[in-house]
């Protein structure tokens, strides 16, 4: 079944020349089917760029997906057309009285900033206790999971002594036979770029919280709360081929301290990406969207 968006914005021609399944909400309003409801926060500065990345995952499962893309009114996005946003995006004021089958909470780069200085930090906490409520199961992603897990537990973020930046390997808990892990290999990679981490031994105090998963080089990579309702993700499997290769050069024209991004490039040109991640995040987001979401959210709100 495929992604339901607005044929209007950019992702949907991308995704299309992708050969992958999206539909107009105009012809998805004509089938008599409940399409799961997800919502995205999106974060991120590039927020075009990151919309088309979720989508591409979130088109993947058999079960029809509408997209509502929300942002933070309390802050205006310097990278984005305000016209994009006023056309395609919600404020939370719009939703907040809504039901969500799912939503994801993207990253942001304001991970060196105290969480209180940030400057949409009580907009995003009346989203958290939005979530809490009105959401089904929520994935939290790197400054958004360390957000998260600061609001809801207290977990505090610490500065790394150099940014965490590459393709790391990961290894699932494997006395946890997780269903959102199902059919990931017992090693698997995720995308990182952050200069902040949570500490593993923070997380588990917490008796709510269950580690799915970690990794030698970057601690943890995905946690959970017990009843499922809350994903945490500290890096970014929805990454594309070329993000992080941007990132890079993006830095280096800009003369800042940065290292290639580990296990990325093919050869020390720095040009050619070897790409060692999709299969599993696309795995991770259609097990999320089946055991739970879809699988335990009601037919009618």
């Amino acid at each position: 079944m495929p992604i339901v968006i607005s044929k209007d914005i950019p992702a949907f021609s991308a995704l299309k020349q992708e050969n992958i399944f999206v539909m107009s909400d105009e012809r998805a309003f004509t089938q008599d089917i409940r399409p799961l409801e997800i919502a995205i926060l999106n974060l991120m500065p590039t927020k075009e760029e990151t919309e088309t990345q979720f989508m591409r995952l979130l088109s993947n499962s058999p079960l029809q997906v509408n997209i509502t893309l929300v942002y933070t009114e309390s802050y205006k996005s310097k990278n984005t057309a305000a016209a994009h946003l006023e056309r395609f995006y919600k404020r939370f004021e719009d939703i907040k009285d809504k039901h969500f089958d799912g939503m994801i909470i993207t990253g942001a780069p304001v991970e060196t900033m105290p969480f209180e200085e940030v400057a949409y930090w009580d907009e995003l906490k009346k989203i958290f206790d939005f979530a809490d409520k009105n959401v089904t199961s929520s994935i939290y992603i790197c400054w958004g999971a360390q957000a998260a897990l600061y609001y809801y537990y207290g977990i505090q973020k610490h500065l790394l002594p150099t940014k965490l930046f590459g393709i790391f390997p990961h290894k699932k808990i494997l006395d946890q036979h997780d269903p959102l892990l199902k059919g990931i290999d017992d090693v698997f990679y995720i995308p990182h770029s952050r200069h902040t981490t949570v500490y593993m031994e923070d997380v588990k105090k917490v008796p709510d919280l269950i580690v799915l998963s970690d990794s030698e080089y970057t601690g943890l990579s995905i946690a959970k709360s017990r009843d499922n309702k809350k994903i945490f993700l500290t890096g970014h499997m929805e990454y594309d081929r070329y993000t992080l290769k941007k990132e890079y050069d993006r830095d280096v024209s800009k003369g800042l301290p940065i290292h290639p991004p580990f296990n990325y490039f093919t050869d020390n040109t720095c040009t050619d990406v070897k790409v060692t991640w999709t299969s599993a995040a696309n795995l991770f987001y259609t097990n999320w969207l089946n055991y739970y979401v879809y699988q335990v959210t009601p037919f009618k709100f």
